[in-house]
């Protein structure tokens, strides 16, 4: 329990790191855009006080002329446009000749600049002066959004790791209940091997029960049943039985015989036949795990039932019992692996359960309904 909460609160970190860095990249990216168009407008500034100072006569300085001179030849992307008061074109940069031989599109250009940033006026003699209407260059244009196409590739980018290690983390505890699975096999085949031996020298014993004998093997196959379970989790099982029908009133036979007195177990089966693939080894430990479960929740005393019948084009099978029920929270972790509500539980019988009817049987298994104090009732779904 306390490494998954020091896995779930090194999961928020990494996000929260990787969610300050985006941000900070925006913002950053933002601010940069803003330096420019700052830099931008104050080329303007220059341009505008050059072009001043070439059509100003009165105070004409060679030095001055050939400056301001580079200053406006300079300008290789600042579109521009200079018009009298009346915004009749006196002269023009970086602006397309289709626009400017257009006297509605350059109109609209003009109208379309002003509306970005007021142009600057240079004062002239005999009041004739001139206005600059400019406009981003082509560069800050492309660089506005940016921001947006950074916070777009870095949003893909973190959804992309979240489903990765999301999807690592599925493939690293089927891998582990899948190891753990298989041992549990092995370490249930050796003293199984030893029990079979013992059996058939107690067969040799003229005074033996042969009853208790009968009892014994029945459950020494439940045993070679239960090894083999664990020994296919983790490889595709062949799923070479059809008739499901027979899987469950075998199980119900099964388990019938070995539950509480106290618990009323009874099985209700359509009368028509159920054919579906499935394995009946790996179909059978779901059954009995969910019967387990439901007779621990009713502390051994209650009423148990499970009802096969087909709904639509699904089988369905539902195991429902009268015990303690579920709460919200308990329904949403029931099937999570080592989520337990019992002292002693491991927490991997549903998860596993879950895992066996998914990916070996295409269905899926639920909590169809549940109340606190009436009980609880699974539900296995399964295509015909």
């Amino acid at each position: 329990m306390r490494k998954n909460l020091l896995s779930k609160v090194n999961n928020w970190f990494v996000f929260s790191l990787l969610t300050i860095i985006v941000i900070g990249l925006a913002v950053s990216s933002n601010f940069l855009i803003n330096h420019l168009r700052e830099k931008e407008s104050e080329r303007i500034k220059s341009l505008a006080t050059a072009m001043k100072y070439l059509q100003d006569n009165d105070d004409f300085d060679s030095r001055l002329n050939e400056l301001s001179l580079y200053v406006i030849n300079e300008n290789e992307n600042i579109p521009i446009i200079v018009t009298d008061k009346q915004r009749n074109l006196i002269q023009s940069k970086n602006i397309s000749e289709k626009i400017l031989k257009n006297p509605e599109k350059l109109k609209r250009k003009i109208n379309e600049m002003e509306d970005k940033y007021p142009p600057f006026e240079i004062q002239l003699p005999n009041f004739n002066n001139q206005f600059v209407f400019y406009d981003n260059s082509d560069l800050l244009n492309y660089l506005r959004y940016y921001p947006y196409g950074l916070g777009l590739f870095i949003g893909a980018y973190l959804l992309f790791s979240f489903w990765f290690l999301r999807t690592m983390k599925k493939s690293d505890e089927s891998m582990l209940w899948a190891g753990l699975a298989k041992e549990t096999a092995h370490q249930i085949g050796t003293p199984l091997s030893s029990m079979i031996g013992w059996i058939e020298i107690m067969k040799l014993d003229k005074n033996r029960n042969e009853d208790g004998l009968v009892e014994i093997n029945k459950d020494i196959n439940r045993l070679k049943t239960i090894s083999e379970r664990f020994s296919k989790i983790g490889s595709v099982p062949e799923l070479n039985d059809l008739n499901l029908k027979e899987t469950v009133q075998l199980n119900f036979d099964y388990l019938k015989s070995r539950i509480s007195k106290k618990v009323v177990f009874d099985l209700k089966i359509s009368k028509a036949e159920i054919l579906i693939p499935h394995n009946r080894i790996l179909m059978s430990w779901v059954i009995e795990n969910l019967v387990k479960n439901a007779v621990d929740a009713m502390k051994g005393e209650g009423n148990l039932s499970i009802n096969l019948y087909q709904k639509n084009k699904n089988i369905l099978i539902d195991v429902k019992d009268s015990g303690s029920g579920m709460t919200n929270a308990q329904i949403r972790n029931a099937f999570k692996p080592g989520y337990s509500t019992k002292k002693r539980g491991w927490g991997l019988g549903l998860s596993l359960a879950k895992r066996v009817i998914q990916e070996y049987h295409n269905g899926d298994i639920k909590i169809a309904e549940s109340e606190v104090g009436k009980g609880t009732t699974f539900r296995i779904v399964l295509k015909s």
